[in-house]
């Protein structure tokens, strides 16, 4: 697929919108599945695979060869992708630091449905709980984890995505991994 890519992106470079299109068809359900799972939000990620396909476009003339064009829009989207995860931190920090503590009361007083069983309650807790440790790792650790364990990329594909060697790649990977294993154990019990 990346043969037919790479005579598609060199046809989008010199003004074929159809190529490019193309490029778009054979790329976004993977973008959207890493910007998803990087945001944990719907909205979030479909916004990830415009932007991605965006400025993919826009610096088509800056797209080098040397790896993938996958790997390149993986870049871009993780990118992208971090940039939004820290735009809506920072605009939840901000709405919390301008609530009182009455607003915040009331909010906790709102019955909530009442959860399935109990194992729906356990499933909840532990994809809670790896959100938050996600969103506890490094920006790098972070796309390193979700490409490696989500997206299935090699190594090589990760360091080229991130612009780091393989010890680099492999190190960030491992960091995620004992980072998540610490926050999942009060769940789930010593590994």
């Amino acid at each position: 697929m990346e043969v037919e890519a790479g005579g598609a992106v060199e046809r989008a470079r010199s003004g074929d919108s159809d190529a490019f299109r193309l490029l778009v068809e054979q790329h976004s359900r993977a973008i959207f599945r890493l910007a998803f799972r990087m945001t944990g939000n719907e909205e979030d990620a479909e916004d990830v695979v415009q932007e991605t396909f965006l400025r993919a476009y826009r610096q088509l003339d800056k797209y080098e060869a040397r790896s993938s064009f996958s790997t390149w829009l993986y870049r871009i989207a993780s990118n992208y992708s971090l940039d939004l995860i820290r735009m809506r931190k920072r605009h939840e920090d901000k709405r919390e630091r301008g609530s009182s503590a009455e607003d915040r009361d009331i909010l906790q007083s709102i019955p909530v449905d009442s959860p399935g069983p109990d194992r729906l309650l356990y499933g909840s807790q532990v994809k809670d709980r790896v959100n938050a440790a996600l969103n506890e790792l490094s920006a790098q650790e972070r796309t390193a984890f979700v490409l490696r364990h989500f997206e299935g990329h090699s190594i090589q594909e990760i360091g080229e995505a991130l612009g780091t060697g393989a010890n680099a790649t492999k190190h960030s990977i491992f960091r995620a991994v004992q980072k998540l294993r610490k926050s999942l154990e009060p769940l789930v019990g010593p590994a």
